[in-house]
């Protein structure tokens, strides 16, 4: 039976209750690409740089069952790795997190993750010291524009979301962007993982950003939750550390510094992964983030 009339007696056999409507349809076959079943893609352009973007998303099990449901949407950068690996995190812990609209937020269309993300998640034009000539940094506050102004208001008017949770996740560079979101708008989200971020970037720009915003906030309405490897620490001489930049201390000193702050709706918590370096620590961190922000029915803030 060819492809076109096995997914039209599908259908069918859904109409009259002989299969449930949410086994997965399978996989296509014929050397043609892996999907990831269940998941939507769209085009969500940014109006104002002219660029394409595209927001991956999943729905929960339960999406289509329970039509008077909201539920609560984590958005994640680096969406081309992230948006994979937390979907089946999320289907790997099972009720010990509550369901959850997962949505991946690409690169822009036509360009290397690099070249993007340079761009898009970092606070400043000045750059790293490391990078390519050429290379174009500090779109951070407009890429947040973006999400604000384009991406949530998009996934909002499609899917039942829960406003009141709205949550983001980033890595690295992608936790520049979110920490850049906190101080600024901090309110967009009432969740955070920011997953080693690379404060050392600009020389410590985003501690000084902080103390800019604390100028005028009064409050900080989030919980964040910061991952890190314990291999991300200084260490000359040993290779499994970082030779350069100490960013399990950067980490901490922003964790201490928002905490000595004393917002009152803020919520906190670090934990740095023991044997982990920045290229293993997140799916640890997406795991342990996702237990924090969006514990099960059963489970209790640890």
């Amino acid at each position: 039976m060819n492809m076109v009339l096995t997914a039209v007696l599908a259908v069918f056999l859904v109409g009259c209750g002989s299969v449930s409507a949410s086994v997965p349809v399978a996989q296509r076959g014929q050397g043609q690409p892996y999907e990831i079943v269940g998941s939507e893609v769209w085009d969500v352009p940014d109006p104002v740089s002219g660029r394409g973007y595209q927001v991956f998303v999943n729905l929960p099990a339960s999406y289509a069952k329970d039509p008077a449901r909201r539920y609560p949407v984590l958005y994640v950068t680096d969406a081309d790795y992230a948006f994979p690996v937390l979907r089946q995190v999320g289907r790997r812990l099972g009720s010990s997190v509550q369901e959850f609209i997962l949505v991946g937020v690409s690169y822009a269309v036509g360009e290397e993750g690099t070249t993007s993300r340079r761009r898009d998640y970092t606070p400043t034009a000045l750059g790293a010291a490391d990078a390519p000539d050429g290379a174009v940094h500090g779109g951070g506050a407009a890429h947040a524009a973006y999400l604000r102004d384009q991406v949530l208001p998009f996934v909002a008017q499609r899917f039942r979301t829960d406003e009141t949770r709205r949550l983001f996740l980033g890595h690295s560079y992608g936790a520049l962007l979110g920490t850049q979101i906190l101080f600024s708008d901090p309110a967009l989200f009432s969740g955070y993982v920011l997953g080693s971020p690379s404060y050392w970037y600009d020389d410590h720009v985003m501690d000084r950003m902080e103390r800019e915003s604390a100028q005028t906030l009064r409050d900080m309405p989030a919980t964040v939750y910061f991952y890190i490897g314990e291999y991300e620490a200084k260490k000359v001489g040993d290779p499994r550390y970082l030779q350069d930049d100490d960013m399990v201390e950067d980490a901490r000193r922003m964790e201490r510094t928002l905490r000595a702050r004393k917002y009152p709706s803020l919520k906190l918590r670090l934990d740095v992964l023991n044997d982990e370096d920045h290229l293993t620590v997140a799916p640890r961190g997406f795991t342990l983030g996702l237990k924090y922000l969006l514990p099960g029915p059963s489970k209790t803030d640890p």
